[in-house]
């Protein structure tokens, strides 16, 4: 191998690496929150499937591509409509039982979205409930996006705690669809 063959070589490595360290980096977000509500988690838990939070969580309204008849179960596949457009989404853990529930969603060439929830008892009738958010701008014009939606997210808490205790409160009344 010649000199100027392995300067030659050198170079393109060194513009290689100035062109990716020039090119702008993709956001990943993730945020957390957490709260309980008064009621057993195998009353609360199967409320995060995306069929059963419709009793619960407002202007929810996934349409279901299978199954075809509406079910909360892994492997459950489900659009939700975003203005002019559509995610996609995936319930890859549907564990009510073992307290924990995950989605996947997508907008191609836009965002990624993981939801992992998981829930622990607290006393003879309570339900502890962790929601992690991740989100991940597939293109960098996303990326004020990621970061806006990761602060919604983080706030997101007290809403879900409200929204959840007030079905649950209905339900025990009687006045709320299962």
């Amino acid at each position: 191998m010649s000199w100027t063959t392995l300067i030659a070589g050198f170079g393109l490595i060194a513009a290689l690496a100035a062109a990716q360290q020039t090119e702008p980096q993709l956001l990943h977000v993730r945020t957390t929150f957490e709260f309980s509500v008064a009621a057993p988690q195998s009353t609360v838990a199967p409320l995060f499937g995306a069929h059963r939070e419709r009793v619960w969580a407002e202007g929810w309204d996934p349409q279901f591509v299978y199954p075809q008849t509406p079910e909360d179960k892994q492997g459950a596949v489900f659009s939700v409509k975003h203005g002019h457009l559509n995610s996609t989404w995936i319930t890859t853990i549907f564990e009510p039982e073992k307290g924990h529930i995950q989605h996947v969603a997508f907008i191609p060439d836009r965002i990624v979205t993981l939801i992992d929830i998981h829930l622990s008892r607290t006393g003879a009738n309570g339900t502890h409930v962790q929601v992690a958010y991740e989100r991940t701008a597939l293109s960098p014009e996303m990326n004020g996006h990621v970061r806006q939606l990761g602060q919604n997210d983080a706030s997101s808490g007290p809403q879900w705690e409200q929204e959840v205790a007030s079905y649950l409160k209905k339900a025990a009344a009687g006045g709320a669809a299962h």
